[in-house]
């Protein structure tokens, strides 16, 4: 089941107040799980993002961001799950997350205006 984006950004929130340097790590299956809630909804968003990118202009900056994002999109969804120790999960979960809001930045900023406002 693929998050919504409420539910995720509440999730993000959590998981980036997590004080991992402090020692404070949440438990190993809890981080998995967001691990792959993250994976599936980054990876819906990347789809977004991509296809409102193939609609901008080739020279366009908010292109070449969004292009930037995608990069890392494609680097950090796609890697296997994160073995071993819990601090490791709970980086990757972290990681996801800061991957979610820029994927959310890009999609916002690219996002076509709405025409009824003009």
């Amino acid at each position: 089941m693929v998050l919504d984006k409420v539910e995720t950004l509440s999730l993000v929130e959590t998981v980036l107040g997590w004080g991992l340097n402090r020692g404070s790590l949440p438990e190993v299956d809890v981080s998995l799980e967001l691990v792959n809630k993250f994976t599936a909804y980054g990876r819906v968003l990347e789809g977004d993002l991509a296809a409102m990118c193939r609609r901008l202009p080739a020279d366009s900056d908010l292109r070449c961001g969004a292009q930037a994002t995608l990069g890392e999109a494609a680097r950090r969804l796609y890697m296997p799950p994160p073995g071993g120790s819990g601090r490791r999960a709970a980086h990757r979960a972290q990681s996801l997350a800061r991957l979610i809001q820029a994927l959310l930045r890009g999609t916002d900023s690219t996002a076509p205006a709405d025409e009824d406002t003009a």
